[in-house]
């Protein structure tokens, strides 16, 4: 029986995927080379270093750590910028409803994601306090798919996991979450997330039909 939902951030309760695009493409930009959407793809649910090291794949690059940093703290300051700008209204269509449904049923919430930048985001859209727990990558060491920000979640909810469902749109999140041994609703499309044991395009409509197992 599902007690806990743990969500993601990005691409599940707002759109800041968007944000870490054009950070990143300004970034590539300037090494001289083009990162596209399609390059962006496997950048989703994944740590800020590693995305780093995936665009340098793309771009055919190999630079030194301290280099690397330096880099990756470039890009984080141009997305900061960028999201310093969101409010309420970059919450994803039907997210609030979702989370009042889960409130009302008694149900734990947790937010769980790779961002280092989640509290920020939160206090712009006006979520600071609506979840039990918030793991970020602030407080994780291990990047999806392993379990770690998951595992972490359910132990500050107090719930066992294979009573608590993640929602991600990321694959490698979804990996994380069975491999937490926890039921995963990929957010997004069927033909990429299959692997998730139900997939919803959005939270419009969605009612708490959705997490019986």
């Amino acid at each position: 029986m599902i007690k806990a939902c743990i969500f993601d951030l990005d691409g599940v309760v707002v759109d800041t995927a968007r944000y870490h695009y054009l950070a990143w493409k300004r970034l590539a930009d300037g090494l001289g080379f083009d990162f596209t959407e399609v390059h962006n793809e496997r950048l989703k649910g994944v740590s800020r270093m590693a995305s780093l090291n995936i665009m340098l794949e793309v771009g055919g690059l190999t630079l030194p750590d301290d280099e690397k940093q330096k880099l990756a703290a470039q890009k984080n300051e141009w997305y900061l910028a960028y999201i310093q700008k969101m409010t309420p209204a970059d919450i994803l269509p039907g997210v609030n409803e979702f989370l009042r449904l889960t409130r009302s049923a008694g149900m734990k919430i947790a937010l769980g994601t790779a961002s280092k930048n989640a509290g920020t985001i939160l206090a712009r859209i006006g979520l600071s306090a609506t979840f039990d727990a918030i793991i970020d990558g602030n407080r994780v060491t291990n990047a999806k798919p392993d379990p770690e920000v998951f595992l972490l979640a359910a132990r500050d909810l107090k719930t066992d996991p294979e009573n608590c469902v993640v929602f991600e749109d990321a694959i490698a999140g979804v990996e994380a979450a069975h491999n937490g041994g926890m039921k995963c609703i990929g957010v997004g499309q069927p033909d990429i997330l299959f692997e998730a044991d139900k997939v919803i395009p959005g939270f419009v409509g969605v009612t708490l039909d959705l997490i019986e197992f």
